[in-house]
């Protein structure tokens, strides 16, 4: 069996402290991109209050419970980030290191299709198992990154960056990382006039890399051959348009 775990990720739960009454997912409602309080998981983002992207994660449900699914490297600056948001209010926000995150690049074994694209595959948080070599040895963080950049799928702060990039030039829209009627979020005001307008001048693609322009490029895997570049939507080549990014196609004509 192939394996499955990505040690690249991390889990962190938000809940409410017990007898308080607090709701965990209207706290995160007036932060993040998406909707919480739909059907779960999601793709959103936490942006600055200009709109640009800070981190995106996934958020899973977990009973009363909100679980978020973060790269592992920024996970302590995420819970920082919306613990400054918490102000009084009665919420835990840390990380849980008993849960992992695991991937599969096909869907319809029971866990949940990739919320941004289906053809991401599945994916599924359970209890780390020490007795599971997958969960100690092996993982499946490069077979993930290959597979979501040959979808053109682009995520973290390698590629996204850390307050630099809008979340529409992200894709949020294509890529379902965006409600535009759930109501206010940090960076909402710009979001939304960007949608309104259309004016969505440059966007993320993955690109050849020998075809890569270094000083638009977010990201460089030689292993694949490929690169992640900021590219006017213009200048973007016709064969590097995922099928999913028809509005991007539309755009460069």
């Amino acid at each position: 069996m192939s394996a499955t775990r990505l040690f690249d990720r991390a889990v962190i739960r938000l809940s409410a402290r017990p007898d308080t009454g607090e709701d965990v997912a209207a706290f995160l409602q007036g932060l993040v991109t998406s909707d919480v309080k739909g059907s779960l998981p999601v793709w959103a983002g936490l942006l600055s209050p200009q709109g640009k992207v800070l981190f995106d994660f996934l958020v899973w449900p977990s009973g009363e419970d909100l679980l978020i699914d973060c790269e592992a490297n920024v996970a302590d600056a995420l819970v920082k980030r919306l613990s400054m948001y918490r102000l009084r209010r009665s919420i835990d926000i840390a990380r849980e290191d008993h849960l992992v995150v695991h991937w599969r690049p096909h869907t319809g074994d029971g866990a949940a299709s990739d919320p941004r694209l289906s053809a991401l595959g599945e994916r599924w948080i359970a209890p780390f198992d020490p007795n599971d070599p997958d969960d100690i040895v092996t993982g499946a963080d490069e077979a993930w990154r290959a597979h979501r950049l040959r979808h053109g799928v682009c995520e973290g702060r390698a590629e996204l960056g850390d307050g630099e990039l809008l979340w529409l030039e992200c894709n949020a829209t294509e890529l379902h990382g965006v409600s535009f009627t759930k109501g206010c979020y940090v960076g909402q005001e710009n979001t939304a006039r960007m949608n309104w307008r259309q004016k969505i001048n440059r966007r993320l693609v993955v690109v050849p890399l020998e075809s890569s322009n270094e000083k638009r490029r977010r990201a460089a895997y030689t292993d694949l051959g490929l690169a992640v570049d900021h590219l006017r939507v213009a200048d973007i080549p016709a064969e590097c348009v995922p099928g999913w990014m028809e509005l991007a196609k539309d755009e460069a004509e």
